[in-house]
């Protein structure tokens, strides 16, 4: 799971990885025989409706920021990788004013286009990039159809793909993914992805400014959870107790 591609002082977001970091990353997959696929083709291959090729491997980014075009889309395209991008349909740069804050410069609707004819596969991420499952049940459904509703119209093709933002969900938040026609959605978790997970929960390991070579060599290697992991996996345990506190008080109906 990545986010930025970009060099400081561009960014100063610790999830933001260099450009010669990633350029190196993909490299280290290549040398490893990975052949990436879109999480798309994961998640049917998960649900027995599809094969996997030997070594797989799902290059995820989430936001939508300009540099995925500019910088990492280039770099896919020289080591023959593809990924897929999760969008938040209200912060494209060309949507018109956002009703929350950009993070930084977007994709604009053009660039979302480009690299869906270069293979890449374009998922939602919502539309204004909230903690979904902190919101009441409208708010939350216009959340996820308008944004599935915005990238199919402008794309011409099925949106079946969904990333919660910030990795926060519910089994209520997971139902009305369901329920807005999406067939899978994936969190953070930091976890490796198999058979046997809830295709609306899906993991993925994340991939920051701090992760080093020989970490990620350990990602990509190791069949289980690395143990660089732990730490992240504890705090999100804890903070979704607190979550699920929050919506209660809050009057939202919660659940995991």
């Amino acid at each position: 799971m990545y986010h930025e591609v970009a060099d400081r002082p561009a960014t100063a977001s610790r999830l933001a990885v260099p450009p010669v970091a990633f350029a190196a990353q993909l490299a280290q997959l290549q040398a490893d025989g990975r052949t990436a696929i879109t999480m798309s083709a994961l998640a049917a291959a998960l649900a027995g409706r599809g094969s996997l090729p030997e070594r797989p491997v799902v290059l995820t980014f989430d936001d939508g920021f300009a540099d995925f075009h500019e910088c990492a889309l280039p770099l896919l395209q020289q080591y023959g990788f593809t990924a897929t991008v999760f969008v938040t349909t209200g912060w494209v740069e060309d949507a018109g004013r956002s009703a929350t804050p950009r993070p930084a410069r977007m994709l604009a609707w053009g660039q979302v286009l480009e690299s869906a004819a270069a293979g890449v596969e374009i998922g939602a991420h919502s539309h204004t990039h909230p903690e979904l499952d902190q919101l009441r049940s409208g708010q939350l459904e216009r959340e996820l159809r308008d944004s599935k509703a915005l990238l199919e119209d402008r794309l011409g093709a099925p949106v079946p793909a969904l990333a919660y933002p910030f990795g926060y969900s519910s089994a209520r938040v997971r139902q009305a993914a369901r329920a807005a026609g999406y067939q899978h959605a994936c969190a953070v978790g930091n976890a490796v992805a198999g058979p046997g997970r809830d295709m609306f929960a899906l993991p993925r390991l994340t991939v920051r400014r701090s992760t080093k070579p020989g970490t990620f060599d350990q990602l990509i290697r190791s069949r289980h959870v690395p143990v660089i992991f732990a730490k992240d996996r504890s705090l999100t345990k804890g903070w979704a107790v607190v979550r699920r506190t929050r919506a209660a008080v809050r009057g939202v109906a919660g659940g995991d």
